[in-house]
């Protein structure tokens, strides 16, 4: 079977605000008042919450690795108490799942955001049964842009590795379908959308209405 695997954070929804509220809880208890801000920072947001953390600090010239390492688990718990408040889906994103799904192609989820978070997230916003796979950045001993976690994510879908496609919105995307020897096609409409074409992605994807035609271009019809 071929399969359609997608990033989450940045290409199916954008998560940054909720990403942002997280880190700006931790910020203000370590009493720098919130640091990050909506909207301007959610390229910063969509890299993680290490990166998060590390930008802040920076910004206030309070950086630590030790700073870092002891606030990472507090902004994954403020961020899974508040997880779908301000997330969105991308327009047309679920409904290009359904596509695509309809059409007989595997779909699956391979993200470096971890997995019980992504699980919940996906469940909350109404989704988790659309996507046959959810491969974390703790679901396996490695994580993208190690090409493993996406070869898994197509094996979970029902898939043949070698017959898949990575949708995402980043360097790290490009680099795991790279390096897993199969096309990717990476997102315009997210924060970072005017970098995506010097990554050199097989397709650049201006619209969801637009990627089950890629897809069928780039790995075959389903069938």
């Amino acid at each position: 079977m071929r399969t359609v695997i997608f990033d989450l954070d940045g290409t199916l929804a954008d998560t940054s605000g909720d990403l942002l509220a997280a880190a700006n809880h931790c910020f203000r208890e370590m009493g720098h008042g919130d640091v990050l801000v909506h909207g301007q920072d959610a390229a910063i947001a969509l890299r993680g919450g290490r990166m998060m953390l590390t930008h802040g600090l920076k910004r206030v010239g309070a950086y630590a690795d030790e700073t870092v390492n002891k606030y990472y688990p507090v902004l994954l718990e403020a961020y899974s108490q508040a997880i779908d408040t301000h997330t969105q889906f991308y327009p047309g994103a679920i409904e290009a799942v359904g596509t695509l799904k309809a059409a007989g192609y595997g779909i699956g989820i391979c993200t470096n955001k971890p997995e019980a978070l992504a699980d919940l997230l996906l469940t909350r916003m109404g989704v988790r049964d659309q996507f046959a796979s959810l491969v974390g950045a703790d679901t396996l001993p490695v994580r993208k842009p190690d090409p493993e976690p996406l070869r898994e994510a197509a094996r979970r879908a029902g898939g043949n590795p070698d017959l898949c496609i990575l949708i995402g919105d980043s360097d790290t995307d490009r680099n795991t379908a790279r390096a897993a020897g199969v096309p990717s096609v990476l997102v315009t409409f997210g924060p970072s959308g005017a970098d995506m074409a010097a990554l050199e992605p097989e397709a650049l994807l201006e619209h969801f209405r637009d990627l089950p035609e890629l897809v069928a271009g780039l790995i075959g019809a389903a069938a």
